[in-house]
């Protein structure tokens, strides 16, 4: 029986330049569709850490300013002398920040007259004094970055505080903070974030792979169809040029004339146009270029017409047809009733050789329900039914399905699967053959199926979907009629 090679559509590795291209494609997708992930992922984190180091600064002023604040609040004056001793009992000049301050003198400059119980920070007097000096010229609150005697570098914020009696600027608390304040924080935000981006962009690469390659789904599914259909057209094409090829240089060495070899070459040339119809049908259903033009069907007349229709040779051939009405492609049906006839022809012998002979169709009317009759019998020429080199074949049409049986060597049904691929005839037959009718039984929601025939061969049922019930109306209650074409 045929037996097509298989039309998986794993992405075998070549150098095809097509296939090259779609993976560079596909690689620049992910790539491009990574950066953008990671320039967008980027800008966010570092917003979020721009933002976080601002927060921690602001709230660490905010810490200074309330403790300075508070300091200078509790520092008053009584007869005329500056009064500390509220200082050194408030929780605002214990810890840090550290708080400390300064009086301002007649000379113009400015002396610590207190210090809080922590000392973080060994800042230079002349950096206390300087901004100390700024706040109580201008009467508010004086933000500035200082260091200390190690060289590290402090936050200075002085708040102004006024004589009770005079009510000039007397002095100012003087804040110092910490810039390391939340570091630690900081840091783990840092980190955390850099981890966060980093497997965000990983994912961002996979996710783009993935979707580039959906994406690309069509163009690959195209191109492996192309693929097929060059490698469908080269495998099915080489056996009739080069029989035609070997006809013509017969006919060109021989000295008999042409005339005997035109006979090989026109079954070539027609072999030649089976098979590119069959890529032809076998293209429109894998690239779904157009629906299955679905419509009400006669099944059993374009069945015996496709039986009238085959070549003549060693074969005998039975059709039983009731009167059959299936929602169907025509054209399509055709050529996978064909296909099955071609294949039954080709692999349905019993053995030995079938001599040339003529042939001839005759009708004659069976009533429903019985077998055949002897009206459905053929009248032998010379061999009868089941003699070695002739092909008997049984084709029945009962509702929506179409059986052709053979008396070959049969096949089992649990092979069937790999009758259907393609390329793999290893009696030289079509090699999509089995795998168009499947397709064809497919795209017509039905199905290809393969049993023993009782004493021997195989019987392969083509099931299409049945008309729908209300487009059955015109259809005549018919009989059941036989044809038998004797070759």
């Amino acid at each position: 029986m045929i037996r097509t090679g298989g039309s998986g559509s794993a992405r075998r590795p070549s150098g095809n330049p097509a296939r090259d291209r779609l993976r560079r494609l596909q690689l620049r997708l992910t790539a491009a569709y990574t950066l953008i992930t990671l320039a967008g992922v980027s800008c966010l984190a570092w917003l979020v850490i721009r933002t976080d180091d601002r927060s921690r600064e602001a709230a660490e002023y905010d810490e200074m300013r309330r403790r300075a604040s508070v300091a200078a609040s509790l520092v008053y004056y009584e007869d005329d002398r500056i009064r500390l001793d509220g200082l050194a009992d408030d929780e605002a000049t214990a810890g840090t920040p550290q708080i400390l301050v300064l009086e301002g003198r007649p000379g113009g400059g400015a002396a610590v007259v207190f210090r809080g119980s922590v000392q973080q920070f060994d800042v230079p007097a002349t950096a206390l004094a300087r901004a100390a000096g700024a706040a109580m010229r201008g009467e508010e609150t004086v933000r500035e970055e200082a260091r200390d005697r190690t060289g590290g570098p402090v936050r200075l914020l002085a708040v102004p505080f006024w004589h009770d009696a005079t009510d000039e600027v007397a002095g100012a608390a003087v804040a110092v903070g910490d810039p390391a304040y939340g570091a630690a924080e900081h840091r783990s935000l840092v980190l955390s974030l850099v981890v966060g981006c980093a497997a965000l962009t990983a994912l961002a690469a996979l996710t783009g792979h993935v979707l580039s390659g959906r994406s690309l789904r069509p163009a690959w599914q195209a191109l492996e169809q192309q693929e097929r259909l060059l490698a469908d057209a080269a495998h099915e094409l080489r056996t009739p040029v080069a029989v035609m090829r070997g006809s013509v240089e017969l006919a060109e060495r021989g000295s008999g004339g042409a005339d005997a070899y035109l006979p090989g070459i026109r079954r070539a040339a027609d072999r030649m146009g089976h098979v590119v119809e069959n890529l032809l049908t076998r293209g429109r259903l894998e690239a779904a270029v157009e629906a299955v033009r679905a419509e009400p069907l006669r099944l059993d007349q374009l069945v015996e017409e496709v039986c009238a229709e085959l070549p003549e040779g060693g074969h005998r051939l039975e059709l039983r047809a009731a009167e059959s009405v299936v929602e169907a492609d025509a054209a399509l049906v055709r050529v996978a009733v064909r296909n099955l006839l071609d294949n039954a022809v080709r692999h349905g012998r019993t053995g030995g050789e079938a001599g040339p002979a003529l042939g001839r169709a005759e009708r004659h009317g069976v009533e429903p329900g019985e077998p055949g009759g002897e009206s459905g019998r053929a009248e032998g020429h010379g061999a009868g039914p089941g003699e070695p080199g002739r092909t008997d074949l049984l084709v029945t049409v009962d509702g929506p399905e179409v059986s052709v049986a053979d008396r070959g060597p049969g096949v089992e049904p649990e092979r069937l699967p790999e009758l259907i691929e393609r390329f793999r005839s290893p009696g030289g037959g079509t090699g999509i053959g089995l795998s168009l009718v499947h397709r064809v039984a497919l795209a017509h929601r039905g199905a290809l199926t393969v049993r023993a025939r009782p004493g021997g061969g195989a019987v392969f049922v083509l099931r299409l979907a049945p008309a729908r019930p209300g487009r059955r109306a015109g259809e005549q209650a018919g009989g059941r009629v036989t044809l038998t074409i004797r070759s």
